[in-house]
């Protein structure tokens, strides 16, 4: 049996060749493959036909994606100034980081259209694999798979939007179809994922990579558990406790010793060495493109540091608020006549500061070189400034020169030399160390388990200084340390508003609707733009849709 991910590529070159719109009528003749009615019969057959439901999440997964960008560019994690004439498309991005989208915006109905995308894919096979005469001998596990699939297409809607259409026939008349209720598409995703948790594979191998596992589907548990109360207002901490505990009992999973191998360019050869990623997207240079995080946000001169095909963009950045969270103390060394500097927090190599010089920039990335003969010292090739990174933001919009070198930029998913875009690193959506720091925020709010809580976060916090020298005390495990170790943790990972959110939800403190620098004032006591609009281009195609309050 090939990998999973090899269907989705010879999917992806064969998907201009189909449609997946509401058609009733599957008695058409076909002459050139496989008749449907005899497919669905070899597990070769059965993951070529879920191959489409999967390759919706490249849209959702590929970085920055629109479901991306309504996660972290409203947060305070990742900003995407105007820098001269580029970047404001609209004030597209400056609306997202002051909390001032309009109901029409274009990344909100992008963000709904990719997640539907997903939901319609997952119905349309559901629909042609139960209506076959020969069902496969493995049916169930296959409902069970897509089911779980949906569930998380869902739980997306869910968080983004609140009150969403819940479709689950593929052949569902669209004009009958209105909102639910949050709550009611909390339970729905609960629902389903009990259901079918125990029809779902245990193994963890090149069979499951980027597949459906119990696994994941206990992360998805913990996941819509962690954030209840802000989906439904009662608390399920001790519920969100127990799926972690499926997962970290299980023996499955453990931490990498290297943090950034879970989103290097071969991130997907660590299967059965130490598996850490429970649930990820596959991308490849060739087959399967979207992964364009380093063009995001990379300068248009970093192709020279990365050795990339092509000038990046110059967008997506983290300001000096957001990294003040992290641990910028090093040790210094010298090789070959370099300076290398090296974070004692590796994980604080994911940004880039400072000068930047026509060296290549060695992985992983916590240790660089931090000064060399300045005669290799990079220049925007525009301004002829110095090619050195800022952390400070002040402003959303600027015109000067220095602008053009403000923000800090995130190599998380290092950078694919060759490339220009479509790098292939697979994107992680669900891996172990946030399991671990879920557990642990849990146990402290419900004030059970400290010392389990203190040696969870420490699991953490040892991989990243290599060491023990920076473990946390009884006295350091405090919800607003946790919210900030989940900062350090999961930067660029797509959780920072949902953890944002759940933090004021549960405290009263402005965490997501505070003001913040630069520009952004308080949001309207409401706390409305908690959800997203549902996308006016929805409701006008769909008067039955009602907008959410506030709106």
């Amino acid at each position: 049996m090939k990998p999973f991910r090899s269907y989705i590529k010879i999917f992806l070159l064969v998907a201009s060749l189909f449609s997946f719109q509401a058609c009733t009528d599957l008695s058409q003749h076909v002459y050139s493959v496989t008749p449907i009615q005899n497919f669905y019969q070899t597990p070769d057959q059965i993951a070529a036909g879920l191959a489409p439901a999967y390759q919706a999440l490249t849209a959702i997964a590929g970085n920055p994606s629109n479901v991306f960008n309504l996660q972290e560019v409203s947060s305070d994690e990742v900003i995407v100034p105007t820098r001269g004439a580029d970047w404001y498309d609209n004030a597209q991005w400056q609306q997202l980081w002051l909390h001032t989208w309009p109901t029409n915006h274009n990344v909100v109905n992008g963000a709904w259209g990719d997640i539907y995308n997903g939901i319609g894919k997952v119905n349309f096979i559901l629909s042609v694999v139960n209506s076959l005469p020969n069902k496969p001998a493995t049916i169930g596990e296959i409902n069970a798979e897509l089911k779980l699939l949906r569930a998380y297409y869902y739980y997306l809607a869910m968080d983004l939007f609140g009150n969403v259409p819940l479709v689950t026939d593929f052949n569902t008349n669209p004009n009958t179809v209105t909102n639910s209720a949050r709550k009611d598409v909390f339970n729905f995703i609960e629902s389903e994922i009990k259901n079918n948790i125990d029809s779902l594979p245990t193994n963890v191998d090149a069979s499951t990579y980027g597949r459906v596992t119990k696994w994941m589907a206990f992360a998805l548990l913990a996941k819509i558990y962690l954030n209840a109360q802000v989906y439904t207002g009662t608390p399920r901490w001790a519920d969100c406790i127990a799926a972690c505990d499926s997962i970290i009992n299980s023996g499955k999973y453990s931490l990498l010793p290297n943090y950034f191998d879970n989103f290097a360019v071969n991130n997907s050869d660590l299967v059965g060495s130490g598996n850490e990623n429970i649930f990820v997207v596959p991308f490849d240079k060739t087959n399967i493109g979207g992964d364009n995080m380093e063009m995001a946000t990379l300068h248009y001169q970093s192709d020279k540091t990365f050795g990339l095909s092509g000038s990046p963009w110059n967008g997506f950045s983290s300001t000096a608020d957001y990294y003040a969270q992290f641990d910028t103390s090093s040790t210094y060394s010298v090789q070959s006549g370099e300076l290398l500097r090296t974070y004692n927090d590796q994980r604080t190599g994911q940004f880039l500061i400072g000068q930047q010089y026509a060296i290549p920039y060695h992985y992983p990335p916590s240790t660089y070189v931090d000064s060399a003969d300045p005669s290799l010292a990079l220049k925007d090739a525009q301004t002829g400034l110095s090619l050195k990174f800022s952390p400070y933001v002040l402003q959303l919009s600027n015109p000067a020169d220095s602008f053009r070198l403000a923000g800090l930029r995130n190599i998380k998913y290092f950078p694919e030399a060759g490339t220009a875009g479509s790098q292939s690193n697979d994107v992680v959506l669900f891996r172990y160390a946030d399991i671990l720091l879920m557990k642990a925020e849990c146990e402290v709010r419900l004030g059970i388990n400290l010392p389990d809580a203190l040696n969870l976060v420490n699991q953490i916090r040892e991989r990243a200084y290599g060491n023990n020298l920076h473990d946390w005390t009884i006295a350091n495990l405090t919800l607003p340390n946790i919210l900030a170790e989940r900062a350090r943790e999961l930067a660029w990972e797509g959780f920072r508003r949902q953890d944002l959110i759940r933090f004021e939800v549960a405290s009263g403190t402005p965490y997501f609707s505070a003001a913040r620098t630069p520009a952004k004032p308080a949001d309207p006591a409401d706390h409305h733009l908690y959800i997203y609009p549902i996308p006016a281009q929805q409701i006008t195609s769909n008067p039955n849709l009602k907008q959410n309050p506030g709106y």
